[in-house]
């Protein structure tokens, strides 16, 4: 017996050691589960898509009549899978990165000013790293390089000391907005959250990715509901495993949609705002969030400036300094009719 035990154990170790040779990223326990999590999700996707269509024969009946219907609702299932693989595959923005390329620019700027006794030349002048403040935006391709070190310590006021800007874990200077990621281990620019479904962190790299993904799948949720009533409508006396079956998974659907038009409509207000989840809940241990009244939104620049930057990504890393006292002040100053007149509020 205990010869068996140990020749299942030995073919066990040799199938795991050959699968994790063939495919590497099965070796971390991490990837694993989020790779788990991936598959799980897309069968959840083909089963309720899949029972639909085997049992509603009266849908195949409109899809032969109506064709364009269906293939409307293939399109919406498809694309959701998509856009849940790019948004999981899609980097959140990390500051070593964006620490990288503003020392890269600053490699290119002495070179071609050694070469050329000149500024950079425009060729390389697209935006790799922007910092947003109180002047206007900054890139830095041209004039004198500029170390990370300072870029960073430019963003926070002065006398702040570099310390409480440095991360111990990754030892590099934190920009305002942006957090350690214990799941990642980095440090990510404007962290929102670690999403475990879809095993990445959702930061400034990837939020509108993030919130199409959960916009489509709120709608192929909520289409998928109006599909399952009408069937359960005509054929609710039918065949009882059938109707039983269907509840279970309309009941499951019913909570996926409730959980999707919360997460959605809280991360419309928070895009429509200029905030993060990270700094909505933990406003009070921001150290230069804490001061701030819970009304005032330190980073907004008004509903359409905000949209803007949220769907039309002008950069690969764009850092935010923090505003100035001055800046605070008229932010927390309360709207009147004539600021809504001239749209101050945009």
């Amino acid at each position: 017996m205990t010869m068996v035990v140990d020749l299942c154990r030995s073919f066990r170790d040799r199938a795991l050691d050959r699968c994790f040779h063939c495919f590497p990223c099965l070796s971390d326990p991490a990837r694993r589960s989020a790779l788990c999590l991936k598959v799980a999700l897309v069968m959840m996707h083909l089963i309720y898509a899949g029972i639909l269509f085997l049992f509603d024969s009266d849908l195949i009946e409109k899809t032969k009549k109506e064709p364009w219907y269906t293939a409307l609702y293939l399109l919406l299932f498809f694309a959701t899978l998509f856009q849940y693989f790019i948004t999981s595959g899609s980097s959140p923005g990390y500051v070593l990165d964006a620490m990288r390329a503003v020392n890269e620019t600053n490699v290119i700027h002495t070179k071609s000013s050694m070469a050329s006794k000149q500024p950079a030349s425009s060729k390389n002048g697209s935006l790799i790293v922007t910092v947003e403040g109180s002047q206007a935006v900054r890139n830095f391709q041209g004039s004198n390089p500029t170390s990370w070190t300072k870029l960073v310590m430019d963003m926070y006021p002065p006398g702040t000391s570099i310390r409480t800007c440095t991360c111990s874990y990754c030892n590099v200077e934190q920009p305002p907005r942006a957090k350690h990621c214990y799941d990642c281990d980095k440090c990510v620019l404007q962290f929102d959250h670690h999403c475990v479904l879809l095993g990445t962190c959702i930061g400034q790299g990837n939020h509108c990715k993030f919130w199409w993904y959960i916009c489509e799948e709120t709608v192929l949720c909520l289409w998928t509901v109006i599909l399952y009533i009408t069937y359960l409508k005509a054929n609710i006396s039918r065949a009882w495993w059938k109707d039983a079956i269907m509840i279970l998974l309309l009941i499951g659907l019913s909570i996926s949609l409730i959980f999707l038009l919360l997460l959605l409509i809280f991360h419309s207000y928070l895009v429509l705002t200029n905030q993060t989840t990270y700094e909505l809940v933990r406003r009070r241990r921001i150290p230069y969030l804490r001061g701030i009244p819970e009304r005032v939104y330190p980073f907004s620049k008004g509903v359409c400036s905000n949209l803007y930057d949220f769907c039309c990504v002008r950069s690969i890393y764009s850092l935010e300094s923090l505003p100035s006292a001055q800046e605070l002040e008229e932010k927390s100053r309360p709207y009147t009719c004539l600021d809504v007149l001239t749209c101050r509020c945009c």
